[in-house]
């Protein structure tokens, strides 16, 4: 336990008093309970490992009472509150433990289902059955690029990307960017302020070394061959908080070396800093308030990559689109918007958490300072953990700093598994389907760094360091003389560590360590660089702590002359305390309790100095790769002395460990970092919106015959035709008809015929009188919903069609001249089928021409209304399909859900009367529906997706229809997704859209209300039902719901027309 310095006085103070605690004078609950002894139980039960933190503010006020008596109540009340903290910490053990045997038990049976259903053809896949399905990487093996698994092959493979002219996004949240390769890929980092020079590190807690490295990793992506253009996506703030640079919308990184790239150079290419209006314009706002404004930076993110990638189109594509390779998420945040932006894209998606909800979720619980609940106001933890898990989901590649990173944090996860990803890999080898599972990939790639800058010192103290004409020696830096004049012998090694005073980095060990080790003391002084601070009382109370402690460790050993511990230093001289250090044959030293990764030992080593570790995290990997020093266990601190002692005292030893260092950091490097990054990336199969691939050769001939169209799109017609009793033509729930190889070609005649219609092929038909009838190409492009205005969204979760059918009619009348005009056009979204939708319709009086468009089971299949009635009421869309399917688990995910619904039964009943029953009628290719009897006896929509997740499963589950169904559809395929692939597909402007939706709704609710479209909600048009499932969520809606957006309005709880028409006129002027 670090700091606890103070409880030496502390137990002494208790004892004294001892002997008073059976005095009549002491406190009635001490004498109840006995022989309590406060000074045992405190060394027994708190001591090891309980922050202390406001116990020793309780300390230093009863040290300063005058008073005996008063002193000795505080003493008896501190011993109280150190039994009641043992109780909690024994509780929350408890709670740990029990958590621990939950999940190793769901991911034990998760593993034996997974593998009972990957096991049923096992021996007829191992005999050598290609995958025909979808494998665990979502993608067919065979359409893989070959893998690149080495320094030679990489090399080789850039040199032949020099003529490509890859476009990457790199995405970054509150102040964030993207980048592109010759590959288009995009990080995305969402929070903190990020810019090209100066950054503030530490200006916040946003404004961390991620921020540095998003940043580095752009400018050195755009320095790579082959890469032609990367964007770093990041939030535009204009807030007199920040600087005005971080308003611009956008700014270029310059190459560290620029002069070689010049002639490369081409008219949009290099690296990008793009800045993203979203959330509050006027101000900085912390991470943890980003959440609702999320879906808002993905469309404006969406609107820039279609703008930039049509502008590549024209630079270095021979007029097509430029998409996007990849799109890279850093942080939670982040990688919630690549997966939307990845899904609204059809491209490969990577993430790199950085630092894990779940496993800060832990530590919070562990120092027992708050509650869950607490917690998650305060971190929205629960949000940021759903958002790692769906980061699982839609990754193809995870990148990691460390194996203990993977090992120790990812594993926490539902949508991680060691054990399964490892059987998953093994089956992918072998060619044998892995029944729809996926599991991401995780790849260790170490952090770069930029060396060009520096220079390793190559003299001592005693004389002056060699310079040359490239790198003249440069004078000493003010900080010098900051640190030496603590020392009495300057002249001495230099011990040096450089860490925040925080209780888990163990400063406090290591001066221990240095004061109680008198040989060391003699040979060697300790710097402590600790952050900048102006007065101890300003510090946060935990930092506080561990200064004072290393403060009393000063004295307590006397070591005044030997210690140095500066109050100030900038950032760009921290180069220049390395220097100093290695000048006086020093070493650096991290004595951290756990170190996710340990940049500072890279940068320490860049300059030459060797190193002391702890072996617990990321410098097991450093030291393996550099070999420049020894690793010690935190908690012995003799064995940090006898380290720094070893390597102080051998000078052999502490040259052959600068050499090795020296020699192996150029593997820490951002060139080798890009290289094996573009290695990775190289690896995925390359996925974009499937339309492109029917674009060749441009717009259809004139000699095409028009009447050859319109009979294939009367052949669709005639396809699509649904009955009324609800059946589907041409596919069954299961049935992969239209993927079979007989069908192939018809396929593609139909998916052409529905290109060339929405190309604006003229229609001519023959009249009665044999005349020709030709429709301006106005009227004959498809879809009518892209010569519409405004686009209306009715997206209402009612209890009943009737409901749902009265909000229609209101908001038809409140528009009824724009609607005849055909200035404004309708999407209905909805949770039904498409027959059932077509019943609604009719039933109500309403046409399919009344709507442009359909989006159907919760966003798994989308139609157009035809032009012609007499063609049939519904065209689907083929490309959607093919949009939405990534890592569609198909029939091993359908025996999952069977199983999973025969186990829900109500075993009240005599016959235990099973609940949720299989929907056939209501299943599609891409919805898997299920029916529930009883909504009240149903798991909550989390626990069903945790489930899935455990099982390696990828999808998004939605409860509708107030819980009476379940529909189960592709992990990117919602029906806020739909619009967005509008956007994509057509231009449709979502800033001109407006969706009309209740004050509740089905499980995928939030996701209509966020975004640039407009939202009308009709207070009213819920259920009592509906909001009970919104209340069984992983998070409150209040963490998602932009309330104060000025995008969204309500209706009064009456919801009349005349209250629509206002809403109307507020959001659109209309």
């Amino acid at each position: 336990m670090a700091g606890n310095d103070w409880i030496n006085s502390y137990l002494e103070a208790i004892l004294d008093v001892g002997p008073n605690l059976d005095d009549a004078k002491a406190s009635l609950l001490l004498r109840e309970r006995g022989r309590f002894s406060p000074t045992r139980y405190f060394v027994e039960e708190v001591i090891t490992g309980f922050d202390e933190t406001d116990l020793h503010r309780s300390w230093v006020k009863a040290q300063a009472t005058r008073s005996p008596q008063e002193r000795n109540t505080r003493l008896e009340n501190m011993c109280w509150r150190i039994w009641n903290l043992a109780r909690q910490k024994k509780q929350l053990e408890g709670q740990l433990a029990q958590r621990k045997a939950k999940r190793r038990l769901e991911r034990e049976k998760g593993r034996r289902e997974a593998t009972a259903d990957m096991s049923e053809d096992l021996s007829e896949g191992e005999k050598g059955d290609i995958v025909s399905d979808v494998s665990a990487h979502g993608e067919n093996n065979k359409s893989r690029l070959p893998r690149i698994s080495s320094v030679d092959a990489m090399e080789t493979w850039a040199s032949q990307q020099k003529g490509k002219k890859l476009y990457i996004v790199l995405i970054r949240h509150e102040l964030n960017s993207s980048a592109f390769f010759s590959y288009w890929m995009s990080d995305i980092i969402l929070h903190g302020l990020i810019r090209g020079e100066n950054m503030e590190l530490g200006r916040d807690s946003d404004t961390g070394g991620q921020v540095k490295y998003v940043v580095e990793l752009a400018r050195a992506l755009g320095s790579m061959p082959g890469v032609y253009r990367v964007d770093l996506l990041t939030r535009q703030v204009a807030s007199p908080e920040v600087d005005w640079s971080y308003g611009e919308p956008t700014e270029m990184l310059t190459p560290r070396n620029s002069e070689d790239l010049m002639d490369d150079m081409g008219e949009s290419s290099g690296a990008y800093i793009v800045r993203i209006p979203f959330g509050p314009r006027d101000k900085y706002i912390p991470k943890e308030l980003l959440w609702p404004h999320i879906p808002e930076f993905v469309d404006g993110a969406l609107s820039h990559i279609i703008q930039m990638s049509n502008v590549l189109g024209e630079q270095i594509g021979s007029g097509r689109p430029v998409w996007p390779v990849a799109i890279h998420g850093h942080y939670a945040d982040a990688g919630d918007s690549a997966a939307l932006l990845s899904g609204a894209l059809n491209v490969p998606m990577l993430f790199t958490g950085h630092s894990l909800g779940r496993d800060k979720l832990e530590q919070l619980l562990k120092q027992s300072r708050l509650s869950k609940d607490e917690i998650n106001t305060t971190y929205k933890i629960m949000r940021r953990i759903e958002a790692e898990e769906l980061s699982l989901d839609a990754s193809e590649i995870v990148i990691t700093s460390t194996r203990q990173e993977i090992d120790e944090q990812w594993r926490l996860y539902d949508g991680f598994d060691p054990v399964l990803e490892r059987k998953l890999r093994a089956r992918i080898r072998r060619n044998v389907s892995c029944y729809g599972r996926f599991m991401p990939r995780m790849v260790i790639i170490p952090p770069g760094m930029e060396f060009h800058h520096i220079v390793p010192q190559d003299g001592d103290m005693d004389g002056e360091i060699e310079g040359n004409e490239e790198h003249p020696s440069s004078p000493d830096s003010p900080i010098w003389s900051e640190i030496m004049r603590f020392f009495t012998n300057p002249r001495k090694p230099m011990i040096l560590a450089l860490a925040r005073p925080d209780p888990k980095k163990n400063i406090t060990t290591l001066v221990k360590a240095f004061g109680e080790c008198r040989p060391l003391r003699e040979l060697a002084n300790l710097t402590l660089i600790m952050g900048n601070r102006e007065g101890i009382d300003e510090m946060s109370s935990t930092n506080a702590s561990v200064l004072l402690s290393v403060l009393k460790l000063i004295d307590k050993y006397d070591l005044y002359g030997q210690v140095a511990y500066p109050k100030h230093h900038k950032q760009s001289e921290v180069a220049d305390i390395y220097r100093l250090a290695a000048k006086t044959k020093g070493v650096f030293i991290n004595p951290a309790f756990i170190e996710p990764f340990g940049l500072t030992l890279i940068e320490a080593a860049a300059h030459g100095l060797p190193i002391v570790a702890t072996k617990n995290g990321g410098p097991v990997d450093i030291h393996r790769v550099l070999d420049n020093g020894l690793l010690v266990d935190p908690h012995d601190q003799q064995s940090i002395a006898d380290a720094l002692l070893k390597l102080v005292a051998d000078k052999h030893l502490w040259a052959r460990c600068r050499q090795n260092g020296l020699k192996n950091i150029h593997l820490f490097s951002w060139p080798e970092h890009c290289k094996t990054y573009l290695s990775r990336i190289a690896s995925c199969k390359p996925r974009h919106p499937q339309w492109q691939r029917s674009d060749v050769g441009g717009e259809s001939s004139e000699s095409d015959s028009p009447s050859d169209s319109l009979r294939d799109i009367h052949d669709i017609s005639l396809n699509l035709k649904f009955s009324m009793d609800g059946d589907r033509s041409g596919t069954s729930g299961n049935d992969n008809s239209l993927d079979a190889e007989g069908n192939s070609d018809r396929n593609i005649k139909l998916e052409n015929a529905v290109l060339s219609w929405s190309r604006g092929v003229k229609d001519q038909r023959k009249a009665g009188s044999g005349d020709r009838v030709e429709h301006s190409s106005s009227t004959g492009k498809f879809p009518a919903l892209r010569r519409r205005k405004h686009i209306f969204v009715v997206a209402v979760d009612s209890d009943s069609n009737e409901d749902l059918l009265d909000a229609i009619r209101k908001i038809f009348e409140a528009v009824e001249k724009e609607r005849i005009e055909g200035s404004i056009g309708f999407i209905l979204s909805s949770f039904m089928t498409i027959s059932e939708i077509h019943s609604f319709l009719v039933s109500g009086g309403l046409n399919a021409n009344d709507f442009d468009a359909f989006i159907c089971n919760s966003g798994s299949d989308l139609f157009y209304s035809t032009i012609n009635p007499e063609d049939g009421p519904f065209v689907i869309d083929f490309y959607y399909h093919s949009h939405i399917e990534y890592r569609w688990g198909g029939e091993g995910l359908r025996k999952t859900l069977l199983r999973w619904a025969g186990s829900i039964t109500d075993k009240k009943a005599g016959n235990e009367e099973h609940i949720v029953t299989s929907a056939e009628q209501l299943s599609t290719n891409y919805c898997y529906a299920f029916e529930v009897k009883n909504a009240g006896m149903v798991p909550p929509v989390k626990e069903l997706r945790k489930l899935l997740r455990i099982q390696a499963l990828r999808c998004n589950v939605i409860y509708c229809r107030y819980g009476t169904r379940i529909n189960v559809i592709p992990v990117l395929a919602s029906r806020s997704q739909a619009l967005r692939y509008l956007f994509v597909r057509w231009g449709i402007d979502l800033s001109k859209m407006v969706v009309f939706a209740g004050d509740s709704g089905d499980t995928d609710y939030e996701g209509l209300l966020g975004g640039v479209h407009k939202s009308v909600v009709l207070k009213g048009i819920c259920s009592n039902t509906s909001n009970q499932l919104l209340a069984n969520r992983n998070y409150p809606l209040s963490d998602v719901m932009p309330v104060d957006s000025p995008n969204i309005l309500q209706t009064s709880q009456d919801c009349t027309i005349s209250d629509i028409r206002d809403s109307l006129e507020n959001l659109l002027k209309i």
